[in-house]
This record gives C-alpha cells, sequence and structure tokens, in this order.
C-alpha cells in the first residue's frame, strides 16, 4: 500500500489531505490548501458580471471553462491565468510533490472562521495546482465544492494500517501487546486482562472476541457519517444525476435543478459504478503484470550485457596480442569503441527501465488507491470520484501501449575483428559486422480452394510458397471494416487458417496476410475480397436460452415447460442492413400473449421480452397487440393471433427502426425507431405457446419498393 500514497497527499502542502474537496476537473486539495492558492480576480470576469453581458455561462461548465485553462507551454516557471486579460503575469512555485502551485496575488485577511466558513474575497478564482485549470467561485466560495469523505477515509485506513500493534487498552502500567478483541465490548485485551476482567461465563459467555487485526478491520467497516447535499446542508442524498454526474437530494429535485435530467436511484447507480471501476481494473492489472515481467526480461537483460561485454573484451583482446605491436595502438581504440557500445546499451536499458519502474509505481499505486475506494461503504462519497477513477485508469491503461513493454536495446554485440588482411592493412582495421542479417519470410499465399464465407463468417487459409527456405516463426491476417475503411489486425499466431466470426451482412470485405520472424515481416498477400452472405439463415441458440425454454426441429421450433414467459435468442445477431424474418404459431391454447422482436445478449431470460430496456418487442394475444420496450406498452392495435398465424419481424438497422407483420399485413405504425447495436432475434413464450422459426427469407417487396421511394 506504500505506493498509493502519492494518492493520498494534498499537492499544495505535501501532506495527507485534511478535509479534502473535490474540484470540478476531478483533482483533490485540502479546504485550507484551497484557501491559500485562491486569486482575486478583476471585475469584468465575475460571474455576475459575465450574466449581466449575456453570456449565461455557468460556473462550472468546463467545455467554456477550457478557454480559461491555464497551461505552461515551457518549463520557465512561469505562468498566467487563461481568460484574465488584466491578470498579471505570477510566478510558478512548487510544492513538495513537484506540482506547480500559483500562490495567492495577496496573502488572504486573518480570520477566526474555519477555512469552510471564512467568507471567500469576492470574484475569487482558484487554479489547480495539477491540471492548471481555472475557475471562478460563485457565492458559496469553498462550501460550493463537495467535500470527498471516500479520499478521508481511505487516509484513515492507511494510517491505521502503518501503525504500531495494537495494545491492551485496559493494562495500568506499560499496555502489552492486544491478543483478543470483544466486538460487544468493542476493547482490546492482552491474555491476562482478558482473564481478569472477561470471564467467559455469565452473559459475558455470548461476547464474540476475535483476533485483534480483525477487530481493527471491523472498526474500520464501521457506518461513516453519510455526505450531505452541498447546497442543502441538513438534507442527505438520495438520487443520482445521470446527466451531472452528481448525487442530488430530494429538495433539488423538488426545486426542479434537474427537471428535465435523467435521475436514478443512488444504490443502483454506486452499484453500477462499482462495476465499473472493478472491470477498468482487471484491464490496468493485467498491464501492470506485464510491467513486472518487463522489468524482470530488462534486469536480466543487464546481466547479459555485461557477460557479453566480458567475453567480447576477451575475444578483442586475444585477437590484438596476436599481432603484438603493430596491433596495439589500434587494439585500445577498438576497445573504446567496445566500452562505449557497453555503456550506450546500458545506459538505454537503464534508462528504460526507470521509467517503467516509476510508471509501474504510479500505477499501482492508482490501482491501490481504487481497490481501497472500492471497499468503501459511502454510495454518495465514492460517486463523487468514480468518474474521474473510471477516466484515469482507462488513461493509464492506455499510456501501457504498443511498444511501451518492447526492449528498446538488443543484448548481442554485433560487432567482430577480421584479422585474415596482411600487417601492411593494419591500420585500415575496423569492426565489421559479426552477424549476418537473416532474411525476412517469404509473402504468403492465400489458398483460395480453402476460403469461404457463411453468414457473417468468413474462413481464410494461407501458406508459405514452396520453395521458401526463410522460415516464418507467425502470421498476420488483417480485414478492413467491410466499407472500404482501414485494415485492422484480426489474427495475430501460428496458425494458417482462421475463421473470424461477427462480421455484417451484405458486406464486401478485403483479407490479406503477411508472416514475420525475429528480422522482420514479408510484403501482404495479394487481397482477397470477401462477400457475406445477403440474407441471414439461423437457428434458435440453446447456450444462452432460459433452461424452460424446449427445443426441437433442429433447433428451429421452441416451447416451454413453464406457465411463465421464458425468452430464447437467435444465434446470429445484427449490427448492419436490413433483415427479416417468420414465425409461425404451431400451437396456440388458453389466449397467451407470446412476445416478438429483437434483444441485447444480456437481456433478462425469465420475464416477458421487452420488460427491460435490453429488448424491443410486439407482445399479442387472440384480439390485440401492445408494442413493449423497458416495460413501457404503447400503440396498442387491433387483431389477434391464433393456432396457424405468421408473426414477420423486420429490422432495418440502416434507418435503425423495428417493424412487425402478421399473416403479411403491418400491424399497427413502425414500432420502435432509433434502434441500433449488435442486435439478436428474440422470442418469449411459456408452455401454451410453440412457435417455429423461419430464416433466410428476403426483405418483403412492398417495403424495398417503399424504401427505394423514401
Amino acid at each position: 500500500m506504500e505506493e498509493m500514497e502519492e494518492e493520498l497527499k494534498c499537492p499544495v502542502c505535501g501532506s495527507f489531505y485534511r478535509e479534502p474537496i473535490i474540484l470540478p476537473c476531478s483533482h483533490n486539495l485540502c479546504q485550507a490548501c484551497a484557501r491559500n492558492i485562491l486569486v482575486q480576480t478583476p471585475e469584468s470576469e465575475s460571474p455576475q458580471s459575465r450574466r449581466a453581458s449575456g453570456s449565461g455561462v455557468s460556473d462550472y461548465d468546463y467545455l467554456d471553462l477550457d478557454k480559461m485553462s491555464l497551461y505552461s507551454e515551457a518549463d520557465s516557471g512561469y505562468g498566467s491565468y487563461g481568460g484574465f486579460a488584466s491578470a498579471p503575469t505570477t510566478p510558478c512555485q512548487r510544492s513538495p510533490n513537484g506540482v506547480r502551485v500559483f500562490p495567492p496575488a495577496m496573502p488572504p485577511p486573518a480570520t477566526h472562521l474555519s477555512p469552510a466558513l471564512a467568507p471567500v474575497p469576492r470574484n475569487s478564482c482558484i487554479t489547480c495546482p495539477q491540471c492548471h485549470r481555472s475557475l471562478i467561485l460563485d457565492d458559496r466560495g469553498l462550501r460550493g465544492f463537495p467535500k470527498n469523505r471516500v479520499l478521508e477515509g481511505v487516509i484513515d485506513r492507511y494510517q491505521q494500517s502503518k501503525a504500531a500493534a495494537l495494545k491492551c487498552q485496559l493494562c495500568e502500567k506499560a499496555p502489552k501487546e492486544a491478543t483478543v478483541m470483544c466486538e460487544q465490548c468493542d476493547v482490546f485485551y492482552c491474555d491476562p486482562c482478558r482473564l481478569r476482567c472477561h470471564p467467559p461465563r455469565g452473559p459475558l459467555a455470548k461476547h464474540r472476541l476475535v483476533p485483534p487485526a480483525q477487530g481493527r478491520v471491523s472498526r474500520r467497516l464501521s457506518p461513516r457519517k453519510v455526505s450531505t447535499c452541498t447546497d442543502h446542508e441538513l438534507e442527505n442524498h438520495s438520487m443520482y444525476c445521470v446527466q451531472c454526474k452528481m448525487p442530488v437530494c430530494y429538495q433539488c429535485l423538488e426545486e426542479g435543478k434537474h427537471s428535465s435530467h435523467e435521475v436514478k436511484a443512488l444504490g443502483a447507480m454506486w452499484k453500477l459504478h462499482k462495476s465499473q471501476l472493478s472491470q477498468a481494473l482487471n484491464g490496468l492489472s493485467d498491464r501492470a503484470k506485464e510491467a513486472k515481467e518487463f522489468l524482470v526480461q530488462l534486469r536480466n537483460m543487464v546481466q547479459q550485457i555485461q557477460e557479453n561485454s566480458v567475453e567480447f573484451e576477451a575475444c578483442l583482446v586475444a585477437q590484438c596480442d596476436a599481432l603484438i605491436d603493430a596491433l596495439n595502438r589500434r587494439k585500445a581504440q577498438l576497445l573504446a569503441r567496445v566500452n562505449k557500445e557497453h555503456e550506450h546499451k546500458l545506459k538505454v536499458v537503464r534508462d528504460q527501465i526507470s521509467h517503467c519502474t516509476v510508471k509501474l509505481r504510479q500505477t499501482t499505486g492508482l490501482m491501490e488507491y481504487c481497490l481501497e475506494v472500492i471497499k468503501e461503504n459511502d454510495p454518495s462519497g465514492f460517486l463523487q470520484i468514480s468518474d474521474a477513477l473510471i477516466r484515469r485508469v482507462h488513461l493509464t491503461e492506455d499510456q501501457w501501449g504498443k511498444g511501451t513493454l518492447t526492449p528498446r536495446m538488443t543484448t548481442d554485440f554485433d560487432l567482430s575483428l577480421d584479422n585474415s588482411p596482411l600487417l601492411q592493412s593494419i591500420h585500415q582495421l575496423d569492426f565489421v559486422q559479426m552477424k549476418a542479417s537473416s532474411p525476412v519470410p517469404a509473402t504468403p499465399i492465400l489458398q483460395l480452394e480453402e476460403c469461404c464465407t457463411h453468414n457473417n463468417s468468413a474462413t481464410l487459409s494461407w501458406k508459405q510458397p514452396p520453395l521458401s527456405t526463410v522460415p516464418a516463426e507467425g502470421y498476420i491476417l488483417e480485414l478492413d471494416d467491410g466499407s472500404g475503411g482501414q485494415f485492422r489486425e484480426v489474427y495475430v499466431g501460428k496458425e494458417t487458417m482462421c475463421t473470424v466470426d461477427g462480421l455484417h451482412f451484405n458486406s464486401t470485405y478485403n483479407a490479406r496476410v503477411k508472416a514475420f520472424n525475429k528480422t522482420g515481416v514479408s510484403p501482404y498477400s495479394k487481397t482477397l475480397v470477401l462477400q457475406t452472405s445477403e440474407v441471414a439463415w439461423f437457428a434458435f441458440d440453446p447456450g444462452s436460452a432460459h433452461s424452460d425454454i424446449i427445443f426441437s426441429n433442429d433447433n428451429l421450433t421452441v416451447t416451454c415447460s413453464s406457465y411463465d414467459d421464458r425468452v430464447v435468442l437467435g444465434k446470429t445477431g445484427f449490427s448492419k442492413g436490413v433483415h427479416y424474418w417468420e414465425l409461425t404459431v404451431d400451437r396456440y391454447d388458453n389466449h397467451p400473449d407470446p412476445a416478438f422482436g429483437v434483444a441485447r445478449i444480456d437481456v433478462m431470460k425469465d420475464v416477458m421480452l421487452g420488460k427491460d430496456d435490453k429488448a424491443w418487442a410486439m407482445y399479442v394475444d387472440n384480439n390485440r397487440s401492445w408494442f413493449m420496450h423497458n416495460n413501457s406498452h404503447t400503440n396498442r392495435t387491433e387483431g389477434g393471433i391464433a393456432k396457424g398465424a405468421t408473426i414477420g419481424v423486420l429490422l432495418d438497422l440502416n434507418r435503425k427502426t423495428l417493424t412487425f407483420f402478421i399473416n403479411d399485413e403491418q400491424q399497427g405504425p413502425i414500432a420502435f425507431e432509433n434502434v441500433e447495436g449488435l442486435l439478436f432475434p428474440a422470442v418469449s413464450l411459456n408452455r401454451n405457446v410453440q412457435v417455429t422459426l423461419h430464416t433466410g427469407l428476403p426483405v418483403p417487396d412492398f417495403y424495398s419498393s417503399r424504401a427505394s421511394i423514401a
């Protein structure tokens, strides 16, 4: 956890945060430090004057605040507050953490109030010492910034973890080391005090004694004070505004501040953001693991360079001594070159070790900090910083990009002496390449007879030319995006055959392959043009269906063993093009209401299709139908189904619409618009219904003609 310490220290004072507040740029400051770096701005830059001039810009709108951001273009130690034409240039200082700090124009007036309650000078401005973004404070001053209670809790736990061993709380003189803690009494005991003050009999027999470390953890996990609303200090946060990305109280909602915004339950968003941060940490954890392995590789390279250097020097000295006096002067020059190459290689590798170590330490510190934040039980405090942490985790992961974990230097000394020339040529003696570069592999050949497409999948096969003598260590297969865009890698490995799934239907792809070895990569093969199927042939998918679904007829016919609605998806997903399929009703008893439509792969499988926001469906009985998405019912339409009826589903991803048909007649208006993403055909039914799927159907003629007119 020591690597996390940088995350817990204020960039201004260099100490652990005390009463930290969160700036709109997601960085933190001690409340006292924030007050110390306030700067009073000209009257013309105040929020009131800007509103009076009709600008209407919010003080917290960072799209516009970017125009006032402060960036140091050179390491001169000087900067100016962007957006303030009359602000003088202010010299920068550096905090104990090495971050630029912009001091106030004048010392703040003495006050007996706390930093949070003391009045803030009119038209005050604060500049973040980490990202140098400037912000003019409103009438609330520093009280307008939320307090970071999660960070306070993490600091408390960190400091407790570094404290000395826990002592008995009942020893009269020198306290002994505690051996147990009573959870009910909340007291740490050594063995003599436990026997004397807490005997295991009577009412105390039911008390639970735990090891001291476990007791300290249980203390940490005790409920923390619930954070209150910034605008209404007597109200607790109860909801979360998705647009503003901040917790709000019920009084904020009553005042209409978020009337047009999407507001969700605080607990649900807390769990969602914890899940997102955990998922982001998984990727960063992989990068950290690779970095640790890379550091081991670099340290081994140092040893190898040292050993190779010694071996090479011995060989060089032996050759030079054989030429006696004629080679002595030249020998010194050549040794100097070898040592220079030796030092150069070591410097490059050591610089890379230092750079990678710093990045790894920062990455590990951020990971440990995030893990401690995830343990926090304060939903409101967590949500105040979760978005920023998720962005930081993704940004840190991106910094471990391609090439970062690749050595910049080889361990070999590719030098040798050619001592075959005559003695008269000794003064022209020089280093030559010791190892001839091996050639790159030959260009692979695509085997057209084995390349094919099926539905939205493509299988490609290739081989090395028959007369090729240079072995290939692997191959790189590339495809474009199906619309003539840039190529992207879809396979890297030793195999000579690859199947690519999830392509777009009715699309043309270009494919090419190249070989590689230690020397380099071969030229690309000839480009192969692949055409995916115009229409889709698919069946229902037993792997993703609810366990109550019963399959028959090669998975084209389904029913259910339960009276409750259960969902089954098709095996093929669509993300582009126009697709049409039909379902015939083989059995229809007791007037059930099956649902037909499309859904995402993670749709709920134990409720009617359309009950959640992952599905778009039409459910229908023997008299009428409704469209449903996210449990919202719309467009009741007369006309139902019976045994033998045919339901058609037309998904137009070019127009992002979904339309339904019953017995070749359109049922109601266009059911849904703005439908996009990877969508799978879907049905929900119970034991009173059996349907059969019909695929590979062309789009109805009347729809094609209507689309061409439109």
